[in-house]
């Protein structure tokens, strides 16, 4: 099940470039946390909106608050795809740190994937 590698850019050949099944696994996962709900066209409840967070008091609440939107968001627009184990969200000084913990469907390969929040350092 490989994919269009995200973000959509042209490879050498001078067409889309394609990724492995597990990179477009990882990248559907970043798409779903950080794309705010309403902003794709023909699918207003797409997405968590981790990214409108960054903008907020870091505080255990507002991690939690993320938890929670989090695996709501990937088990509604995911789970034809991967079973989400365990979703935690940390405050780690101005940002927040994102680890899915995931199974992938296809194939049984259990892996995690860490994120910090858009606009955050790295």
């Amino acid at each position: 099940m490989a994919g269009p590698d995200f973000p959509y850019r042209v490879d050498g050949t001078g067409r889309t470039a394609r990724t492995t099944a597990e990179d477009h696994v990882r990248d559907l996962i970043e798409q779903v946390l950080f794309t705010a709900p309403g902003e794709r066209p023909m699918r207003p409840t797409f997405g968590a909106g981790l990214g409108a967070l960054v903008f907020e008091p870091n505080s255990v609440q507002l991690a939690a608050t993320a938890q929670v939107l989090a695996q709501a968001a990937l088990q509604q627009h995911l789970s034809h795809l991967i079973a989400v184990e365990a979703v935690t969200v940390e405050p780690l000084d101005a940002r927040l740190l994102v680890t899915v913990a995931y199974t992938r469907l296809d194939d049984g390969s259990a892996a995690t994937l860490r994120l910090a929040a858009p606009g955050a350092e790295r």
